[in-house]
């Protein structure tokens, strides 16, 4: 899949006319339509003026390629995290909400899981043997003060997951170290679950998770793994077509006889 032009494809072309002449020239070209620029995400010639100018150095930072489709992986765990965090937070409300009445709690929840068996059948999840709604009933029985210590705990984890969800979609330097951090301290637990626990819902899981992990550590350089932080920015600067366009413009001028 070509990311670039998909994305330009959904959002638009980006063009720039750069101050600098020769750089100007190499972006531009004259049509039977009139002008045209060249896009600095796909490459394309767009016939029209363009969409910004002034210096190189100040065109807009554009993800092309390979940036694009880490863009789309990372918004996809933000998706994920923020839909988990609202579960959790949702859950912890619920502890807080009926702590003090601990046979309204249960009832309720007796009441309620009928309506989500068919939802987690279709993703072959079984609620009558699952040890999660097992847990739950256990706590269910737990005296209120437990309960609302419960909550909080709960609480704290659906801020993080709802943290880690922003920083991913903003597509944040801290939000990338945030999330591996994150993902990374509840690992032995996830382990610890599957060992005792073993169901294929958990290992899902977890195998998401290790994965989200060194994908992080890897394609972002976290932590100054391949290079750390100025190897990605080198990486990414190169991508950029204007960049492109400007270096092969300036070997130019240097390789051509006077």
């Amino acid at each position: 899949m070509d990311w670039s032009l998909r994305t330009c494809g959904r959002r638009g072309h980006i063009t720039y006319a750069p101050d600098e002449v020769d750089l100007r020239d190499r972006l531009h070209v004259q049509t039977p339509a009139g002008e045209a620029w060249r896009c600095l995400r796909c490459g394309d010639f767009v016939v029209g003026p363009p969409a910004g100018s002034g210096p190189a150095n100040e065109a807009p930072e554009v993800l092309r390629g390979r940036a694009l489709r880490d863009a789309f992986v990372l918004r996809f765990l933000a998706v994920e995290r923020a839909i988990r965090g609202l579960i959790v937070a949702a859950a912890a409300y619920g502890l807080v909400r009926y702590a003090n009445s601990e046979n309204g709690l249960r009832q309720l929840f007796e009441d309620k899981l009928p309506a989500a068996k068919p939802l987690a059948k279709a993703f072959g999840y079984d609620l009558d043997k699952s040890s999660i709604v097992a847990e739950i009933r256990r706590l269910l029985l737990i005296k209120p003060h437990t309960l609302h210590v419960v909550a909080w705990i709960l609480a704290i984890y659906a801020v993080i997951e709802l943290v880690e969800a922003v920083g991913l979609w903003l597509l944040k330097r801290w939000g990338e170290y945030f999330a591996v951090v994150a993902t990374a301290m509840f690992l032995p637990y996830e382990v610890y679950e599957l060992i005792h626990r073993f169901s294929y819902f958990k290992l899902g899981a977890f195998l998401l998770n290790v994965a989200a992990v060194v994908y992080l550590l890897l394609t972002k350089r976290l932590f100054g793994i391949r290079g750390g932080h100025a190897a990605y920015l080198a990486q990414r600067h190169e991508a950029s077509l204007l960049e492109v366009e400007e270096a092969a413009g300036t070997e130019a001028a240097v390789t051509t006889p006077s």
